[in-house]
């Protein structure tokens, strides 16, 4: 059952006052192993060695999560179990390791999306109060992985109200539930959206990883603007069963953490096979044997075609933007990559700026998978659209109404199923994708391109394919950006050679420093 909706926040904070941990800022009580910013290979090796525990890394990740969340808003709830969970992993490690081999993810606490079902104590919304204690079957798939790979489900993500399906004036990283989500490198600065809560969390430490969905550009993104890596993998590679989201034909659910290798972590538990999502079967042809942790190789940059398309690198005249990314190219060199430059895509400005087709399709598509997931819930307040959108009418000011609209969740209700715009809209993309990104890739015998920030999502995000973006530099004003890299479907082992042999030539993440945040 979900938690009632009343007292929720009082109850909240009272579980993490009751659970918090004096452990001090950033050591386990008495072995003075930082625990900020490990790795999950550092936890593991802390949990292999005594010294550390799950109980004691949750209860950090509570405490934190006590002090900054109030501010930053990353974390919508926590899980009332998720001691009862670490105590559980404790035993286990005690009990069956050295014997039985146990997940890189076992003991590990995760925070997953709020559009992420999990049946248990906490709620499943996309951020709204419409859903506000409904009820879900059963856990969303990923997170059926996650257990039983022995991870921790920590809590909830704040994220932009469904999944940023709710209105263009809503802004990036605000929910009716949640409020508004802080960048923690510049509080003036987007966290962006839709995955904000899960990039929020991973940068400011307040979980080990994180889970984020995206349709185009909701883990690319704010992952880029928070420092931190997000993977957005190919269409069925990971289910999308349990999932709030937008389309069967975009969505993918990924990780987002501090470091590629913990990305490639989450990613190895929660790929796979799933009889809800059909999709799933199909992809199942792109994992490789033996997963992804063996694609974390330092060298993974030498042989690899790299293409750029300078019209993403669109900087607005910021000669510095231009100099930093001029010096990322000579990395990827000196690494032993193939650059191959000035590269046009066919259509690009269709794609790029004015990717009518996708909002076209998307309308529809939203509409058809919201009211399945909707009709499926064991309970629920709302049960289709149309009862969100009424919903939202009724309780104007507690959703903010007058302020954010619901103009996208009204261009989603007014559609009829898949009627002949729609088919020629969705004709239109595949052709623009086979025609122009795909192409490029093959014709260029590329096995990534790059990109700035998050520029390359609608490219990958039409054509099903994956991602990876890896912290690549921070402005003036201390704000962060990325660097992607995205390539075909099942791509995912070539881009994880390529992220990770960028990350550690250039080791650019840091934390963020908190530094105007008043405890």
């Amino acid at each position: 059952m979900a938690q009632p909706s009343h007292s929720h926040f009082s109850s909240f904070l009272l579980i993490l006052l009751l659970f918090a941990l004096p452990l001090g800022q950033q050591t386990a009580a008495g072995h003075g192993l930082s625990i900020k910013e490990a790795t999950i290979d550092d936890l593991q090796l802390a949990f292999k060695h005594n010294k550390l525990t799950s109980r004691q890394l949750v209860q950090f990740y509570l405490g934190e999560i006590s002090k900054l969340n109030p501010f930053l808003k990353g974390v919508l709830e926590v899980n009332p179990d998720a001691l009862y969970l670490a105590d559980k992993a404790d035993y286990e490690r005690k009990t069956k390791a050295p014997s039985v081999s146990l997940s890189k993810l076992h003991g590990i606490p995760i925070l997953v999306k709020d559009n992420i079902a999990t049946k248990d104590k906490l709620n499943t919304t996309a951020g709204s109060h419409a859903l506000l204690g409904s009820v879900v079957p059963r856990d969303a798939s990923v997170v059926t992985k996650l257990r039983k790979a022995g991870a921790i489900i920590l809590g909830k993500a704040s994220l932009s109200e469904w999944v940023y399906g709710r209105s263009n004036d809503t802004p990036a990283g605000w929910s009716g539930r949640g409020g508004q989500g802080v960048n923690p490198y510049n509080f003036n600065a987007t966290p962006s959206g839709s995955s904000s809560g899960s990039a929020i969390s991973a940068a400011a430490n307040l979980a080990a990883v994180t889970l984020g969905t995206e349709t185009d550009g909701s883990i690319l993104s704010p992952s880029s603007w928070n420092s931190v890596v997000g993977i957005k993998p190919t269409i069925g590679l990971t289910s999308r069963a349990g999932v709030v989201t937008i389309s069967p034909r975009q969505d993918t659910v990924g990780p987002i953490a501090r470091t590629v290798s913990d990305a490639a972590y989450v990613l190895d538990v929660i790929a796979g096979i799933d009889s809800n999502d059909l999709a799933t079967i199909e992809a199942s042809r792109y994992i490789p044997k033996g997963g992804y942790a063996q694609f974390l190789r330092p060298d993974g940059l030498r042989g690899k075609r790299i293409g750029i398309v300078r019209a993403l690198f669109n900087f607005g005249g910021d000669a510095s933007l231009t100099r930093t990314f001029e010096q990322h190219f000579n990395t990827l060199r000196k690494g032993g990559a193939v650059l191959v430059d000035n590269l046009e895509i066919a259509h690009f400005d269709e794609i790029h700026y004015n990717s009518s087709s996708e909002s076209i399709a998307l309308a529809a598509e939203f509409k058809i998978y919201l009211n399945t997931y909707l009709k499926n819930l064991v309970a629920s307040p709302v049960r289709s659209l149309a009862d969100v959108i009424a919903f939202n009418n009724k309780t104007s000011k507690l959703e903010k109404l007058k302020e954010y609209g619901q103009g996208r969740l009204l261009e989603a209700e007014a559609t009829n199923g898949i009627g002949n715009a729609e088919k020629a809209a969705l004709v239109n993309l595949a052709k623009l994708s086979k025609n122009g990104f795909e192409k490029l890739m093959t014709k260029k015998r590329l096995d990534a391109v790059v990109a700035p920030s998050a520029a390359v999502s609608t490219l990958l995000a039409i054509a099903g394919s994956p991602g990876v973006v890896v912290p690549a530099g921070y402005n003036k004003d201390g704000v962060p950006f990325g660097i992607s890299f995205g390539g075909l479907r099942g791509s995912e082992p070539k881009l994880i050679e390529i992220a990770y042999g960028f990350e550690q030539a250039t080791k650019i993440r840091k934390p963020p420093s908190l530094k105007n945040f008043k405890i």
